[in-house]
């Protein structure tokens, strides 16, 4: 099939984050097994504006915002060279329906934004938003066949009105570990990910004060970039190193010599780093929202805790990190827990999805939009159960 993704960044742009790297591990596979794929996106400083990288033509036009008429503009004047169109919604649509005609489309959701409105918008916008913006934008996608990443996001859109929904998890672009790797000889906190408001890089870091009265000789390593990170690295105490963006190879390094990773976000899609951190025996303490109760098996691969709850955090950790076994037990399952996920598997249900959306909409010579009866490729892995 020729494919055409519209989404608001491309895995170089550096904002990136990891709705940007599922779309590049299944635009990659897609084009490996046969199929000619576009992604549309938006422009960077210094950034190429037509290139290609793993076979994926890539497109870029248009800023933050301008992305979105940029798209529909190409989409439209290009419509009859694809096959499909995936609208790839990070809070703001590219409304693409209005447009498609009878052309099959497919939503791709990674996550709602709800209550993440509160955080990196400012009143009034963020009332506007959580209230307004984001169910009106969701509305005329309801009838629109749906992938998102998790069962969490899958409820809800379900509960907004979604009537198609189905649920495609996220690989891990590293082959699990076959054995428990060596550890660093202190114990070492981890966080990975923006240093945003609705990621929380404050709450690891308060836990973290609290995690060093019992074990002095704790640490703490932040991996990552965002506007939090000059006032975070003013306020921080003895212990904590600031690694900024690293390179794949030297995050994994990372997680493999530390002992938990610490994840308050506010919710996730599906929490991708922690499953990362289970490939190389590093367990997880994450707050208990959408997305981390997917990707987290709560007492076997790490602890969810209350969510906004730091005394919670810190209390969790420093019960694994005190107890040898607890830390070896959870180090454990999450190395086999890792191993269900896996990108060729994730892009193979993706592209069934996207055949049968094709298929249908030739047998009834409608759009997309009309509802068809799929049944979810897989739906949640088996929960490791611990004896």
């Amino acid at each position: 099939m020729r494919i055409l993704f519209l989404n608001w960044r491309d895995l170089s742009h550096p904002q990136a984050g990891g709705a940007e790297v599922f779309t590049e591990e299944i635009c990659k596979r897609l084009v490996k097994f046969g199929n000619e794929v576009t992604l549309f996106t938006s422009a960077y400083d210094g950034c190429e504006t037509e290139t290609f990288r793993s076979g994926i033509r890539i497109i870029r036009k248009g800023g933050r915002y301008g992305v979105y008429l940029k798209a529909r503009k190409f989409a439209k004047k290009h419509l009859r060279e694809y096959d499909i169109i995936i609208d790839e919604i990070n809070t703001i649509p590219f409304l693409s329906y209005r447009i498609a005609k009878d052309k099959p489309l497919v939503a791709l959701i990674h996550q709602l934004a709800r209550e993440i409105w509160f955080y990196e918008t400012r009143f009034p916008i963020s009332h506007l938003g959580y209230f307004a913006l984001e169910p009106l934008w969701l509305r005329g996608y309801r009838r629109i066949p749906t992938i998102t990443v998790s069962n969490s996001t899958k409820t809800d859109l379900l509960k907004v009105g979604f009537q198609k929904v189905f649920a495609v998890h996220n690989g891990i672009s590293t082959q699990p570990l076959s054995k428990m790797p060596e550890k660093a000889s202190n114990p070492v906190l981890i966080f990975v990910g923006r240093l945003v408001r609705s990621k929380h890089p404050d709450h690891a870091i308060s836990a973290f004060s609290q995690v060093k009265k019992a074990l002095p000789n704790a640490e703490l390593w932040m991996v990552g970039e965002g506007y939090m990170r000059k006032q975070l690295t003013c306020e921080t105490d003895e212990g904590v190193t600031f690694f900024g963006r690293v390179e794949e190879s030297k995050k994994i390094d990372l997680l493999s010599k530390a002992h938990v990773l610490l994840m308050p976000s506010v919710r996730e899609g599906w929490g991708i780093s922690a499953i990362e951190a289970n490939s190389v025996g590093t367990p997880t303490v994450g707050y208990r929202v959408p997305g981390l109760v997917d990707s987290i098996v709560d007492g076997s691969t790490g602890y969810l805790v209350r969510p906004f709850d730091v005394d919670a955090l810190s209390k969790a950790t420093i019960e694994i990190l005190s107890d040898r076994t607890t830390l070896q037990n959870l180090s454990e399952n999450a190395l086999v827990w890792s191993r269900n996920f896996h990108w060729d598997k994730a892009a193979n249900e993706f592209l069934s999805i996207l055949n049968n959306v094709v298929r249908d909409s030739d047998r009834l010579g409608n759009s997309s939009q009309s509802l068809t009866d799929h049944t979810d490729p897989d739906g949640k892995p088996a929960i490791l159960r611990i004896s």
